[in-house]
Parts: C-alpha cells; structure tokens; sequence
C-alpha cells in the first residue's frame, strides 16, 4: 500500500482530495505547507501554527546543515523535538539554495560545491550526503538533490541538468536504502521545452519515487507558461502518487494547480509578504500601511477568524508596522497563513461538492479586481 490515497476525484475536472500518511500523521491534500526555512515559521510558535490548522511545514536542509548542523539536530532527538513540532515536516534537498545563495559554487557530476553565505567555508553537497542531512534531520517527506534550470535557458542546458537530475535521484534512492518512517519524492525539471518535462516525469517515475514533484517552475516565467510546463510535466503523472508543485504560494496560482491535480505546495509568500506590510483578503492584496487605513476600525477580513481579526483592527496593525512594533509582522503572518488555510479549506469543499469550476471563477474574479484597486 502506498503513502497517498485519493479520497475524492472530480468527475469534471482534474482536482481531487486525498490524505498523505506519514510517521506523523496524516495530511490532508491539497495542502499548502508553511515555509520554517531555519525550523521555524518566522514570527509565530509552532502553538500558534497548530492553531490555525497546519499539518505539515518545510524546512530547509540547506540552512539547518549550516547552522546549527544537522549532527547538532539529530543529537537534540531530530527536528521534530528540536523546533517542539510533532506533525509532518517535509525537507527539501537543499541544491537551490546550494546554487542560488553561494558567493561561490560549482556543479558537476559528483554534486555541488559551494560557498557558505555564513563563514565562507567549502561545503560539497552529494545526493548521498543530501540524504545523510535529511536523515539526520528526521523529516517525514525528503527531497533528493536535484538541479533546478534557470529562466530563460536553452534546451541543452535543460536537457543536461534535466539528466543529472535523473541521476541523482537513483544514487539518492540507493543511499536512501529500504523504506522507512521516512518518503522520498522524485523531482522532474526540464526547464522550459515540453517534451524534456515529458521526458523527466517518464524517467524519474521509472525509478519509483514514493511521491511526485515538479520542480524549476515559478522561478521568473510569465504565468501561463508555468502553467504550460506544468501541463506537460502532470501528463504521465500516476494517480497513486502525491503530486507537489514546489515554490507556490498565492491564492490565484494555488487554484490554477489544483485545478491541474496538484495536490502539496509550498511558498515563502504568505509569511515574507506580511512581514512586508501586504494582507491578503478576498478582494486582493491590502497595504496597510497607506493613510487611508489610518481610521479603519474594521478587521482586516471581515469574516476572517483569525486572532488578529478577532481582536485587532486594520488601524492598530497599521499603527503597529509605523511605529516598528515586531507584533506588528506576528498579527499580519497569522492573518495571511489562515487565510490560506481557510482557501484550502474552501477548496476541499468545493471538489468534494463538484462546486470547485464555480468556486475558482468567482474567487480569482473578486481577488483579481479587487487587486486592480489602488491600495
């Protein structure tokens, strides 16, 4: 029996529902997973995730490697005990960052060599010592090391990184070892030419992944194209494999690929924007801080029932942002993690009652206009 189990498909389009089970319990999908890069939501307590209704979180292999080290987590019980977090934590490999935050890095056969962003020292990052981090770590769901293609690229830097990733996927899964308490996901790239995303998905899926991830999409391409690639990479995807999209987090674009029969995703968005000030609502995005909030009684979303709407006031958030308040950035990230947490709900809902064609036009018809407003 495997780790996933559609629970409901839908007759008319490709969404569904499902449950992912891990050592830690079980997911419900589709499913957004807050982003603790450092094992930690930013600003909020693990208390404070649970209560909105998280039951997954990702963290990054490349930050804990660094500091504090894998070896310091494991000794501490793993990353469960060490962030005071007992349900599902998926990690992702680390490459990206390996690549994207390194003065210095090198790619070849064997891994990536790279420049630590902290003390400058050498670092070499191995699809075998990625999977020695991660079970370090402890994490239910991990991610192999992979090579994620820019944008724009051209097709034969695609397609080489596209057969690396391949590659290293088998020496992950031979240093993974027999299953355990911990899921392996392949991840497909392919950059931007259809047919490599075909042929990435049809490989990887040769090599049995437990679940099926699409990565190097949204790193800089116009919507529709992301949604074209996606199209491409899904097409051989199985209906018995957790389907992720990696690095997703807006309302719009979280119906776009659930609407395509995705089912996890992740995002920094949701926390990194409230941090900056921008509030998610049903009719776009808010800036609290212009003036014309400045007398706003109201809660941020009427009926949103998060503790910051419960209690505080569009004014008083506000304040809290002028005047440099680190609440200010608490209220804010609770606010637009539950708000994605009541989207998914809603989304649930509407698969399960054959609704969700209806309940995507009329969300992104509101949220869309809502966001043309001067704010």
């Amino acid at each position: 029996m495997g780790i996933f189990q559609t629970t409901f498909q839908s007759c008319s389009g490709r969404e569904r529902t499902g449950i992912l089970s891990t050592a830690h319990g079980q997911v419900e999908t589709p499913v957004f997973m807050p982003v603790g890069t450092q094992g930690t939501i930013k600003g909020l307590t693990p208390d404070q995730v649970k209560e909105i209704g998280f039951d997954i979180i990702l963290a990054n292999t490349y930050h804990l490697f660094l500091q504090p080290g894998d070896d310091v987590v494991q000794a501490a019980g793993g990353l469960h005990t060490f962030m005071h977090w007992n349900r599902a934590i998926l990690t992702d490999s680390g490459g990206f960052q390996a690549m994207s935050l390194s003065r210095i890095r090198m790619k070849t056969d064997d891994g990536i060599d790279f420049q630590s962003f902290i003390d400058g020292s050498r670092h070499l990052f191995t699809p075998e010592r990625v999977m020695d981090i991660q079970r370090n770590l402890g994490s239910d769901v991990v991610m192999p090391l992979d090579v994620c293609t820019g944008y724009p690229s051209d097709r034969a830097t695609a397609a080489a990184d596209l057969d690396r990733t391949v590659k290293w996927f088998e020496r992950s899964k031979a240093a993974m070892g027999a299953p355990g308490g911990q899921h392996l996901f392949g991840i497909t790239q392919g950059g931007f030419f259809g047919d490599l995303r075909e042929e990435a998905a049809e490989r990887i899926l040769a090599h049995e992944p437990q679940g099926f991830a699409v990565g190097g999409l949204s790193v800089g391409e116009e919507r529709q194209l992301t949604m074209d690639m996606l199209d491409h990479s899904l097409l051989h995807a199985p209906d018995n494999l957790p389907r992720y999209f990696m690095g997703l987090g807006d309302p719009v674009g979280i119906l776009e690929v659930v609407s395509r029969g995705v089912d996890m995703f992740d995002c920094v968005l949701p926390t990194r924007v409230a941090r900056n000030q921008m509030i998610f609502t049903r009719d776009g995005v808010v800036k609290i801080s212009k003036r014309l909030y400045e007398r706003d009684f109201g809660p941020l979303q009427e009926d949103c029932a998060c503790y910051c709407c419960q209690h505080f006031s569009r004014a008083y958030v506000r304040h809290l942002f002028k005047a440099n308040e680190m609440l200010a950035g608490t209220l804010a990230t609770i606010h637009n993690l539950t708000f994605i947490r009541m989207l998914i709900t809603e989304i649930r809902q509407a698969i399960r009652s054959g609704t969700f064609a209806a309940y995507k036009r009329a969300f992104v018809d509101r949220y869309t206009a809502g966001s043309d407003r001067a704010w």
